[in-house]
């Protein structure tokens, strides 16, 4: 096995245990599996198999949602990954306004790759969102939808039919829940 792929597989592992006992927003699912398909979304759905992107899409929320910090995937991951994981974390001392504002920003500077991670984040929460009462649905799209308005402006090319995809999407929800 190369170590790219014993990379990826250490991730999986790594975001299973960061999450354990967490569940999602429908109190049923466990939390990892969001993390999952959201790498999943990245290759099988988006086409990109860059172990970079996989594996920030693993651990994207280890970071702002676990006790796992910085330092720990900077020690397991390396300072790339690291830096990529925290451009798609929020900070959560922030009050909620000042928080949204400056995880934009952040978003706006990321590497092309994280915003297509971010993307595939909002894919899958967009897909989950049946789920979840019309309220939490209508929030999560209004959030997607900040995001989106700021990723859909990426010039990468590889990127594009990421963006198609969550346009579809959002369209797709949004007539679901007005």
């Amino acid at each position: 096995m190369n170590t790219s792929n014993r990379d990826l597989l250490e991730a999986v592992g790594f975001a299973a245990r960061a999450h354990q006992g967490q569940l999602r927003k429908d109190k049923e699912t466990p939390y990892a599996t969001h993390p999952f398909r959201v790498c999943l979304v990245v290759r099988d759905i988006f086409g990109f198999d860059d172990r970079r992107m996989l594996i920030t899409a693993l651990l994207h929320d280890t970071i702002e949602d676990t006790t796992i910090d910085f330092d720990d995937v900077e020690e397991r991951f390396g300072t790339e990954i690291a830096q990529w994981v925290a451009y798609l974390t929020k900070d959560m001392r922030l009050p909620d306004a000042e928080r949204e504002r400056a995880y934009v920003e952040n978003l706006k500077k990321a590497p092309w790759q994280v915003q297509v991670c971010k993307l595939a984040d909002i894919f899958d929460n967009l897909t989950d969102s049946d789920k979840l009462s019309l309220s939490r649905r209508s929030h999560q799209l209004k959030r997607s939808e900040l995001y989106f308005a700021q990723l859909r402006q990426m010039s990468e090319p590889a990127a594009q039919r990421a963006i198609e995809l969550v346009a579809l999407l959002i369209e797709e929800v949004r007539a679901k829940t007005s």
